[in-house]
This record gives structure tokens, sequence and C-alpha cells, in this order.
């Protein structure tokens, strides 16, 4: 069993260019994305790139102990099979550089329930939108791969897998109370995000990982504060 961390990150975006650069207290999105996942318990930990952004990504991986990977551009499924296959991961654990805030405790927790449930497809529902991440056995990723059309499917990774629970055991459990808040996003998109990104890392950040039990108790005391902030809209996509 080989476990590898994927953190898929590129530099374009329409809305808010670069924002995996962006700094919160000190540190890039990215830098606190890659912080918090070097807490799981993995073999590998790689950034999964494009050609573009790999100059610039590869000085901040290397001292958190992460690769860079480059592979296509927008047919993001091909990269994660094409990286499955060059790290030997028999599966892989799938994190976005636009979420700082995703929770290595949920994914700990995720690793422990997948196992138990011998799952091809894991994630928690329930957690702030920026929060988690899926888990996916390489043999579910090598048949996507093959037979995949749809360029949703294509761009997003896993959809051809979690759209077939007949075809592949899918788990989504909800998870622990503590860590729920399922309306909230806290995943970096638009320049009003970082504004509120930023004051939560004022708020929060003690030079390690926040917690994901402290984030959501303070989502829920500044709730009403922020009520007409995306952060709060259930239908926001990342």
């Amino acid at each position: 069993m080989k476990t590898a961390v994927f953190l898929q990150v590129r530099l374009k975006s329409s809305r808010l260019p670069g924002k995996a650069l962006l700094r919160l207290n000190g540190k890039t999105a990215i830098e606190h994305a890659m912080e918090a996942l070097s807490f799981v318990p993995a073999d590998v930990f790689a950034l999964l790139t494009d050609e573009e952004s790999r100059s610039v990504l590869e000085p901040l991986a290397k001292p958190h102990g992460f690769s860079v990977f480059e592979g296509p551009r927008d047919d993001v499924l091909l990269r994660f099979a094409e990286a499955s296959r060059y790290f030997g991961a028999t599966r892989y654990i799938r994190a976005t550089g636009d979420n700082p805030l995703v929770s290595w405790e949920l994914t700990r927790d995720l690793i422990a329930l997948h196992e138990e449930k011998f799952a091809d497809f894991s994630g928690f529902l329930g957690p702030p939108l920026g929060t988690g991440v899926e888990l996916t056995e390489t043999r579910a990723i090598y048949i996507a791969e093959d037979e995949a059309q749809d360029p949703y499917e294509r761009e997003h990774v896993s959809p051809f897998i979690y759209r077939r629970p007949g075809r592949f055991r899918v788990f989504r459990p909800w998870a622990a109370e503590e860590a729920n808040l399922p309306k909230a996003c806290v995943t970096l998109d638009t320049a009003e995000d970082y504004a509120f990104i930023t004051n939560i890392y004022r708020a929060l950040y003690r030079d390690k990982p926040i917690p994901i039990r402290d984030l959501v108790a303070w989502l829920k005391l500044h709730e009403s504060e922020h009520s007409e902030h995306s952060i709060f809209t259930v239908g926001k996509t990342g």
C-alpha cells in the first residue's frame, strides 16, 4: 500500500489570478496547504501542476517535502492518473491549492474510515467547503482515465467515479459534529474570499495549521456578521 498526497494547483485563474501565491500571515496559500497536509500519514507528497506553473511552484514545494509533477493543463484526470503511475501510488489524497484551510485532521480520519469500508472513493459530507479532501484508489482512476468522455469529468477528476456508486465503492460519511458546517465555504476563489480568509488567519493562526474545530467554532460565531458573504452560500463552487 502506497499512499500519495496530491495537491492540485496551477497559477492561472480567471477570477483571482495567482491565488495560490496570495499571502496569509506571511505564507502563501499553497504553503499553508502543504503545511497542513504534511501531517497526513502518507508516502508521497506532490504538487500536481502544469508546465507554465512549475518553475514558480518548485522553490515553494521543496522546503515542505513536496515534489512537483507536471501534467496536462486541462485534462486534470489524466494528470492524476499519470502522477499515480509515476509515483507508484495505490491510492491518493486529492486536495487543491485554493484551499489553504484544508484539514489534516479530517484527512487522517477519512483514511481510517476508507480502510474500514474497503472503499474505492471516499469524501466527508458536512465540513466547510475548502477543508476536506478526496481519497481514491488508483485502480478506480485508471478506469476513469480510459472511459471518461465528459469534459466535466476530465476537468474535475473524481465525478466519473462518484457518479457511479453501483460500479465503484463510494463512501460519503458525515464528519464529526465539531467539524460540521455544510453551508460554509473557505475556498479562496475571489478577492472577497481573500479578505475574509485573511481575517480568519489573523484571528486563529498560531504558526501551525488551524484545527478544524477552532475554524468551525469561529465561523459559527461570525456567521451573522458575515451572512451576506459568499463564504456562507451553499451553492458556491471552487
